[in-house]
């Protein structure tokens, strides 16, 4: 047998509803701090692909010219030279454009800590129901 009466099932359902609306406040205080992580994060990322972009345009337009005209100069045509530049400047970009990406990927922006903390508390309410 319990050790509860029924007279005390009214401030017992009163204290599970104040609990279980402390564990959502909690759960809700616990998302918005993740999500502030990830916003951050995501614009961290977006920055990186600015850079990247900026680099490239940066190094296209001022060591690219530079670059041809010296292997030019030792013995290659223009337009080789031109496409052993364009390779190596291209693929540098490609470097920074993946480091931005994996900053905005759906594994680096999901809310671990939340999904986690959720998950705890349902097993918390399934074992304390079957009491």
């Amino acid at each position: 047998m319990s050790k509860h009466t029924i007279q005390d099932a009214p401030s017992l359902l009163v204290d599970t509803l104040r609990q279980f609306s402390s564990l959502v406040q909690g759960e809700v205080q616990l998302a918005k701090a993740e999500m502030s992580r990830i916003v951050t994060r995501a614009g961290t990322g977006i920055a990186f692909l600015a850079v990247a972009f900026l680099l490239a345009l940066v190094a296209l337009n001022v060591l690219a010219s530079a670059a041809v005209a010296y292997i030019a100069a030792n013995g290659l045509s223009v337009g080789t030279a031109a496409l052993i530049v364009g390779g190596v400047l291209i693929v540098a970009a490609i470097g920074f454009v993946l480091a931005g990406k994996s900053r905005l990927s759906a594994d680096a922006l999901t809310p671990e800590k939340t999904a986690e903390s959720i998950r705890d508390d349902i097993t918390a309410i399934r074992e304390a129901s079957n009491v």
